[in-house]
């Protein structure tokens, strides 16, 4: 402990100086450290969710004033923590980064009753359905704290969803017993994270809670239209090679058969498209003798085979590049690469 520090504990009983040196400890010794309410947990569940944390995580409690002072001690920023502890809190330290502290702590949270005078977390429903609840007093019950009741086929029976309790009001007597006997437990119970210090930034719950999947959907999606505006601009990078050689080979190609450039690589489809041509100018005659004898009776091509590469070439290429496209291309390794950039140099070599 820093000459700094000690003057601050020198006067505490020595089992605090002692508390406050391992709050210290602990904070030093974590990536991450949080103040986590823990207000209204029974304190079996409390062990339970102690021991549900991950082996790198470390829920320590304590006097507010002494986890204060060692906050104070540690500085570096991290002392802005003191400003939430307030009520019945603790600290908690963990190596992982504070997104999936949060994660786990509110996959952690389980339902639970409310009792008299407490504040609602949020809008208290009474669903419709039989109730379970044999015809008596307890009919009045539930329309006294506004749910619609009746008593049907033999028991009570709320006829429609009812909503008795808005958020941030206060749960009276009558509405609690209700509850109770409906087994309805409208608030969760758990560990709930005031802010956390990690790597020189305060971390409010609010900038915590955020969607893992659309995040990563989201991030998945930018990636393949900069890579489409990459690809249609004609930007080569480690990504969009392949698919830029690819492109670049079929635009050679379609600007070979419009030229009718006598290659290797072109001649079945010159042939093709020779062959197409012939045929529709034969079935454009109505009088067959006027043809040359070996035309005579040459049939008209089918639709399918009369479609020449050409027209294929320039569909594919007039549509931009998709996102499954790009993800293919990716795939492909340095040996396409150079198959595709020799391709272009056979062609018009």
């Amino acid at each position: 402990m820093s000459a700094g520090a000690e003057r601050k504990t020198e006067n505490l009983p020595q089992w605090k100086v002692e508390e406050v040196d391992e709050l210290v400890e602990m904070i030093e010794s974590f990536q991450s450290v949080g103040v986590v309410n823990v207000a209204g947990i029974p304190s079996r569940q409390l062990q339970a969710m102690r021991a549900d944390l991950y082996p790198d995580t470390k829920l320590r409690m304590s006097r507010n004033t002494l986890l204060e002072r060692a906050l104070d001690e540690v500085d570096e920023g991290i002392e802005d923590l003191a400003e939430h502890i307030e009520g019945q809190v603790g600290l908690i330290g963990t190596d992982d980064n504070p997104f999936a502290l949060y994660k786990v702590l509110e996959a952690s949270k389980t339902p639970a009753p409310i009792n008299a005078g407490e504040v609602a977390p949020n809008d208290i429903v009474i669903p419709e359905g039989d109730t379970g609840v044999d015809p008596g007093p307890f009919v009045g019950e539930l329309q006294q704290v506004g749910a619609a009741a009746r008593i049907m086929d033999g028991s009570i029976h709320v006829t429609e969803d009812s909503n008795v309790l808005s958020a941030g009001e206060e749960v009276s007597d009558g509405l609690a017993n209700v509850l109770s006997e409906l087994g309805i437990e409208p608030k969760e119970v758990g560990l709930d994270l005031r802010a956390v210090y990690s790597d020189g930034v305060m971390f409010d719950p609010e900038d915590l809670d955020i969607d893992i999947e659309a995040y990563r959907s989201d991030v998945s999606t930018a990636a393949a239209r900069a890579r489409n505006l990459s690809v249609n601009a004609s930007y080569p990078t480690t990504a969009t090679v392949p698919t830029l050689i690819a492109k670049a080979t079929g635009e050679a190609k379609s600007l070979g058969l419009h030229a009718s450039v006598e290659s290797p690589e072109l001649m079945d489809d010159l042939v093709r498209k020779a062959d197409g041509q012939v045929r529709a100018l034969a079935a454009a005659f109505d009088d067959p003798e006027a043809l040359p004898e070996e035309l005579q009776d040459i049939e008209p091509a089918a639709p399918e085979e009369a479609e020449t590469e050409e027209a294929e070439d320039e569909s594919d290429d007039d549509q931009d590049t998709t996102e499954e496209a790009d993800a293919d291309d990716a795939d492909e390794d340095d040996g396409d690469d150079e198959d595709g950039a020799a391709g272009l140099g056979n062609m018009f070599g």
